[in-house]
């Protein structure tokens, strides 16, 4: 194997490494990954990844969906939201063409998504404690809240439909906390699982959008999914013997100082042009 096709593989196995651990989408990882360290265009390095996470997604509503730790009904509506905004995104993209603008517009988007993730990342426990003390409200604000519910995830999981296919950042953490804001009441298993569900058909839609847009590179694909899935295996193995008080505080570090370089070098190369 070529030292270049390993190094993807080895990104491929740190990087699953890394959501087995944590949980922390491999987007906001693997597409700076492959923007910062191997030099790829924004539109390649998302449409490249929004393949590889519907690859190692599948894997994981098929485990969800042998638990039955799905919510089918809430999946329902966050594809109704999201599938049909990646969509018009992707016609949108097709109809301006991919030029240097566009490509800084990704970057700029892929930034802000990385920083919200990693934000998130470390005060999302927070955030789910105070949701949690106010789970139980009066009876007139649940059937307010309950009758806003399903447009709001719906119309929550469109914008997300849009974040994902420019940057592919969007369907993990962030759509794991929308849930968690809109269902307090779920499990966090079935939080988990539906985001799962959902993201797979998403990330696939966006990504065969991104075939047609020529913004794709198959053979990297394939390299970063074989070291991807021992890589998830190995840290789901290990994440219970890790403490997560030091791992989360890492990844989100490591998250924020990704986003920072990211918009540094558009702006960078902003002034260059």
């Amino acid at each position: 194997m070529e030292a270049g096709l390993f190094g993807f593989t080895l990104a491929g196995l740190v990087v699953g490494f890394a959501v087995g651990v944590t949980g922390v989408g491999g987007g906001s990882l693997m597409t700076p990954i492959l923007i910062l360290l191997f030099g790829f265009s924004p539109s390649a390095a998302v449409g490249t990844d929004l393949l590889y996470a519907a690859g190692t997604k599948s894997f994981g509503v098929w485990l969800h969906g042998r638990q039955r730790t799905v919510d089918w009904r809430i999946v329902s509506l966050l594809v109704a939201g999201s599938v049909p905004a990646a969509l018009l995104t992707i016609a949108a993209l097709h109809t301006v063409g991919i030029d240097e603008t566009v490509e800084r517009i990704m970057t700029l988007t892929l930034s802000a998504a990385v920083v919200a993730t990693a934000l998130l990342t470390l005060f999302r426990q927070r955030l789910m404690a105070m949701v949690s003390d106010r789970a139980v409200p009066a009876a007139a604000g649940a059937d307010v809240r309950r009758r806003l519910r399903t447009p709001i995830t719906i119309a929550g999981a469109a914008l997300l439909g849009v974040l994902v296919t420019l940057s592919s950042v969007g369907a993990g953490v962030l759509g794991t906390t929308m849930l968690f804001l809109l269902y307090p009441r779920l499990p966090a298993v079935k939080v988990v699982g539906s985001d799962i569900a959902y993201a797979v058909p998403l990330t696939l839609v966006a990504g065969l959008g991104h075939i047609s847009l020529g913004t794709t590179d198959f053979e990297v694909l394939a390299y970063l999914l074989l070291g991807s899935l021992p890589g998830i295996f190995l840290g789901t193995r290990l994440g219970f013997q890790l403490p997560d008080r030091v791992l989360r505080p890492t990844i989100a570090c490591l998250l924020i100082l990704v986003g920072a370089s990211l918009l540094f070098d558009n702006v960078a190369s902003a002034f260059a042009g």
